[in-house]
């Protein structure tokens, strides 16, 4: 609970900074950071505010009993044969006044609403104006979770890699890495595999296309253990590609190399990416770059920073996210290298421990 203490302390602060009077949050990834657990999730409203002063919960009876094993703060409980629109002006009027609210951005739509309804004369605004900055910054017991998932994942490439064979579909080299996580406790969130062509699609959605020999192929995989995740890609092939594929991965690579020489606290998101999108541009692919490079990294797969070519957040220390230029030749092949970094006092630190370099298994 200390921790919890800590960081509604910062959330605290942070609103001030937003003039933010309150907070409203509902099951999802934001209570998880900010509590270290989350009620059940499902139609029931089930809504967590927090003032300057107060916090309190909009809670299912049913859930009542179990979520009060991990918190004590006050509880506006509703019962399905009452409805929840009491407990919620009840917690509401707790806060007291609110000129301005923060809505939780993955809310369902319909609790949003009972909260329009409820705060007619309110501002509303997304949580994530408040909750980001304080989730990008990831502290060292954060960072050590997602150091652990980066060697999962290592180590789900490396099985991927040695049972890789042209009997297999795509899909089934996903259940290698499924497998993989499985065995080490992490359950797989996503699973990308593409041969040949398809790697050209950045997200393919891998199926019953089988494994060629000679062709390059993406597998972009990541999973979740202990709340926090992975995400890494790597190139592989059964046997040798066609020359010009080294050409292409060598920019891949050297775009890589150019966002990982600028990533230090002070720079902005935007240069990161600006790096990585000149070296590819000067390499002649730049047409072939079509996403950013990439995406912020901790309880969920996609968070902030995004480092993207209009970002002007600034880094700071233990800010995590990836690098993952990539090259998409229609009717070709694809190529994404993926790393995940942590920025550091002077420069940052790649998580995996996988060369970059394409992976050739057999000869033929």
């Amino acid at each position: 609970m200390t921790n919890t203490r800590a960081k509604i302390q910062l959330l605290r602060n942070q609103m001030a900074k937003a003039n933010v009077d309150v907070l409203a949050l509902a099951p999802g990834t934001h209570m998880q950071w900010l509590l270290g657990f989350m009620p059940h999730p499902d139609e029931r409203p089930c809504l967590l505010f927090v003032s300057q002063t107060h916090i309190n919960f909009v809670m299912p009876q049913l859930n009542a009993q179990d979520v009060r094993q991990h918190c004590d703060f006050d509880f506006h409980e509703w019962s399905d044969t009452q409805g929840p629109d009491a407990a919620l002006q009840s917690a509401l009027q707790q806060l007291g006044s609110i000129q301005t609210i923060a809505i939780d951005d993955t809310m369902r739509a319909d609790h949003a609403g009972l909260i329009y309804g409820a705060c007619p004369d309110a501002t509303v605004q997304f949580a994530n104006s408040v909750m980001g900055p304080l989730r990008m910054r990831k502290d060292a017991s954060e960072i050590e979770l997602l150091k652990m998932n980066a060697a999962i994942a290592d180590a789900a490439h490396m099985a991927v890699r040695n049972n890789l064979d042209t009997s297999l579909t795509e899909r089934q080299v996903v259940n290698i890495a499924r497998d993989a996580f499985d065995s080490r406790g992490a359950t797989i969130a996503f699973g990308i595999v593409g041969c040949g062509v398809n790697g050209s699609y950045p997200h393919h959605q891998s199926g019953q296309t089988r494994i060629a020999a000679n062709q390059p192929i993406v597998v972009d995989i990541g999973a979740r253990k202990d709340g926090y995740v992975s995400d890494i890609t790597r190139m592989t092939s059964l046997g040798l590609v066609p020359s010009e594929y080294y050409d292409v991965h060598a920019v891949v690579e050297s775009a890589v190399q150019a966002a990982l020489n600028v990533i230090r606290p002070g720079i902005r998101a935007c240069e990161v990416d600006n790096a990585a999108r000149g070296a590819i541009t000067d390499g002649g692919y730049g047409p072939y770059f079509t996403h950013r490079t990439g995406h912020g990294l901790g309880i969920d797969i996609h968070e902030g920073p995004y480092i993207t070519a209009e970002n002007q957040v600034v880094l700071e220390t233990g800010m995590v996210f990836t690098v993952e230029p990539g090259i998409y030749l229609p009717n070709q092949f694809g190529i994404r290298l993926e790393e995940v970094v942590v920025v550091t006092d002077d420069g940052c630190e790649v998580l995996s421990q996988l060369p970059r370099e394409l992976h050739v298994v057999g000869h033929g």
